[in-house]
């Protein structure tokens, strides 16, 4: 009997003692025992140590992600990134477009036929739709205790998973040598001068930078600015770049709410030439392209490296180097922050992200449902 109660306890040490070092070893093994001993943790996977994340990063030596990005960023950022890491040399990099692309992968993670991915790239407009499938990472907590270095205000404050790596502002685009710098509006309210009435300056159907005037001014104060807008008769439009090329030509003189650096990238093209961008208050911002870990991740501790190097000043030079100005204004230093800085502005970031979607339906009910077009 004594010796069948030794074998017995020997085999029950030796499981436990396998499934101890199965549990350390295993991928996000820390998350069950976080949870439990941080009750304000709600189920969030917390590592305590950047040293173990790379550690772990190393095993994988393998990274598969999505950008939102331009193409012709990703060899200067994986390269930088490699120089960090070089024991992660298998990186793929692919292109996913913002409109029609990511609804056709939120399909595919709903069917659970993407899952290959360890890095997700979502367009704001259907962050909400995504969240099912992101990894509950804490990397809020991990910033905050100094473990990931990303800044705080670029990670979602609520669900805590997901970065927002570049922002965009809109400003007024306009011709130089049509429209004097002094007759150019100062500010938002001066488009419904009544020099300005009856097709005299061009308005996106999609008002992306009327939500984000919601955000900080008030859903009914851009209401009734859309109305006063629509009422202004200017040139209903869709999409930005062609439109701003057609300024730079002379074909028309002014448009509300252009995105700045959309002028800004056609105004490289051609320094010489006659188009303007000027930023008035509040500047209309809104954060964007945000970055977060799949639920199927199999390379997730690259892929938090991956987060957290696109959050670096040094990730955040490249895009800036790349996409001008479209680096995070909650990024230090960033072109795009250094411009804003002591300007008044209007936000649509975290809090109100969420939001997008009805400010944007709402305003075109205010302008009347108007029709592409002069």
């Amino acid at each position: 009997m004594t010796t069948t109660f030794v074998k017995k306890a020997s085999v029950f040490l030796c499981s436990l003692l396998f499934g101890c070092f199965v549990l350390r070893h295993t991928l996000f093994a820390a998350a069950p025992t976080d949870a439990k001993k941080n009750p304000d943790s709600q189920g969030y996977i917390f590592f305590p140590s950047h040293d173990e994340i790379v550690a772990q990063a190393r095993k994988e030596g393998k990274l598969l992600a999505l950008s939102l990005l331009g193409r012709h960023s990703y060899k200067p950022l994986i390269n930088a990134f490699k120089q960090r890491y070089p024991f992660i040399a298998d990186i793929s990099l692919e292109e996913i477009g913002a409109t029609e692309a990511p609804q056709r992968l939120l399909l595919e993670l709903k069917a659970g036929s993407a899952t290959k991915w360890d890095v997700l790239s979502v367009a704001p407009d259907f962050y909400p739709d995504y969240l099912p499938y992101v990894k509950k990472l804490d990397i809020l907590r991990m910033a905050l205790q100094k473990v990931l270095a990303i800044p705080p205000a670029m990670i979602d404050p609520k669900n805590r998973s997901a970065v927002s790596i570049t922002s965009s502002i809109h400003a007024i685009a306009y011709n130089k040598k049509i429209l004097p710098e002094n007759r150019v509006p100062a500010n938002w309210e001066e488009f419904l001068k009544p020099e300005f009435k009856g097709k005299k300056f061009l308005v996106d159907i999609r008002p992306i930078g009327f939500a984000a005037m919601a955000a900080g001014l008030g859903e009914e104060w851009m209401l009734d600015y859309a109305r006063k807008i629509a009422a202004q008769d200017p040139i209903w439009i869709r999409g930005q770049s062609r439109y701003l090329t057609s300024i730079a030509v002379g074909e028309y003189s002014l448009f509300h709410l252009a995105f700045h650096y959309s002028c800004l990238r056609e105004t490289a093209k051609n320094p010489t030439a006659s188009l303007g961008c000027r930023v008035v208050e509040p500047v209309p911002a809104r954060i964007q392209n945000f970055v977060a870990m799949s639920n199927t991740a199999s390379h997730p501790y690259a892929g938090l490296l991956w987060l957290e190097f696109l959050a670096t000043p040094e990730g955040q030079r490249i895009i800036d180097e790349y996409e001008p100005f479209n680096a995070s204004i909650y990024s230090p230093g960033s072109k795009l922050a250094t411009l804003i800085k002591g300007k008044k502005l209007s936000v649509n970031n975290w809090e109100t992200i969420h939001n997008s979607e009805k400010w944007q339906a709402t305003a075109v009910e205010a302008f009347g449902f108007p029709k592409a077009g002069t």
